[in-house]
């Protein structure tokens, strides 16, 4: 059975993103894009749709869990009858795909086990895994690779990497998965510390240019992470959220994939950047949008790709049973031919807004301006 929702924490590189649950399992991870297929798919399915454990081998006496201050680097903490250790789990924003976990002793000694299941095809797909010569894993099925590198000792079990290790007070341990396509090289090896620092250095100068509101400063900061946690940083774009099908109640129909960008959803995000002084995002967005509307602005959808794609024909992945059985499980959205004239308006608004702030309108911008308010 998955974890409640908010069991679940959000980490991500501004390409993608992936959830992490208080288990210490990651349970859902897209790459190399928010809406590519998931390598990790138990969030709708089980464990053998694909997952990431690292966690202790004896059940945790308790668990904690929070963000480094003004970043999106995530600690879980866990506290055993042995001792206590701290999982710091986070993907570098930078060009390539990885995603780092570092398990850091903080008291005693804490045995811990993982498990690596990799289901590429949202969840279909089993890999094949071998060794390369450095004794990284290997997972190859079609155009898709990931390499995990430790200096944990792994070894295959039912189609599964399973190991087991211990941390004691003052040593970390690390771990890094990395995407790329199978037929290119390997990804290359990274330093995960220097990672860490580079990580935390870059959401903290970002985040620290919020201003002071008042007493909600710290959770306005929060929450202007999380927005540029959804952009998509090589278009501009910006997700509705990272992941799909989800429902609106359980058991229930309304399970829709929202790894896309809304036009609505897109604009309240760029009011809440531009009024706290955010304004590189809105013109990222800004020219996003001139380039998915292209060159005719009367064809305007209400959503897009994040690369502005227009097409996102809706599936459903019969092998997925859904999150707590709540099926079906979608791919794509049908919503992209509605019409919905309430877009025209918060486009205009966004525009409107930009313009007070000073982002002096293209040709391109003034004509989808002109025709969202004829």
């Amino acid at each position: 059975m998955t974890l409640p929702i908010e069991d679940y924490a959000l980490i991500g590189d501004c390409k993608t993103a992936a959830l992490v649950g208080r288990d210490g399992s990651i349970d859902w991870l897209c790459w190399p894009r928010f809406d590519s297929a998931a390598c990790f798919a138990a969030l709708l399915g089980e464990a053998d749709n694909g997952r990431w454990l690292i966690a202790p081998k004896d059940t945790p006496l308790g668990v904690q869990r929070r963000y480094r201050p003004g970043t999106l680097v995530l600690e879980t903490e866990f506290r055993t009858e042995t001792g206590c250790a701290t999982i710091v789990d986070f993907m570098p924003p930078t060009d390539g795909a990885d995603l780092v976990r570092i398990v850091m002793g903080r008291s005693g000694r804490v045995a811990f086990q993982t498990e690596l299941v990799v289901r590429f095809n949202y969840g279909a797909s089993v890999p094949w895994v071998n060794r390369l010569d450095d004794g990284s894993i290997n997972a190859i099925a079609g155009p898709e690779r990931l390499v995990l590198r430790t200096p944990v000792a792994l070894y295959g079990e039912d189609l599964r990497t399973v190991g087991e290790f211990a941390v004691e007070a003052g040593q970390s341990i690390p771990f890094v998965l990395s995407y790329g396509a199978s037929v290119q090289s390997p990804p290359p090896a990274i330093d995960c510390f220097a990672a860490l620092a580079r990580t935390e250095m870059f959401w903290r100068q970002w985040s620290d240019r919020c201003p002071d509101v008042g007493p909600w400063t710290d959770a306005v900061k929060r929450s202007l992470i999380t927005l540029k946690a959804l952009t998509y940083a090589p278009t501009g774009g910006i997700v509705a959220a990272a992941t799909t099908s989800l429902p609106e109640r359980l058991a229930g129909m309304r399970n829709w994939d929202y790894r896309y960008c809304w036009l609505r959803d897109a604009t309240f995000t760029l009011l809440a950047f531009m009024n706290l002084g955010y304004y590189e995002e809105a013109r990222a967005w800004r020219d996003w949008l001139i380039r998915a509307v292209a060159g005719s602005p009367s064809q305007v959808q209400i959503m897009y790709g994040v690369g502005g794609e227009r097409w996102l024909p809706e599936l459903i992945v019969p092998w997925l049973p859904g999150y707590q059985n709540s099926a079906p499980v979608r791919i794509g959205n049908d919503a992209s031919r509605q019409l919905q004239l309430d877009v025209f308006g918060e486009i205009a608004d966004a525009m409107f807004q930009a313009l007070k702030a000073g982002m002096m309108p293209s040709q391109r911008a003034q004509a989808v301006r002109s025709v969202v308010l004829d």
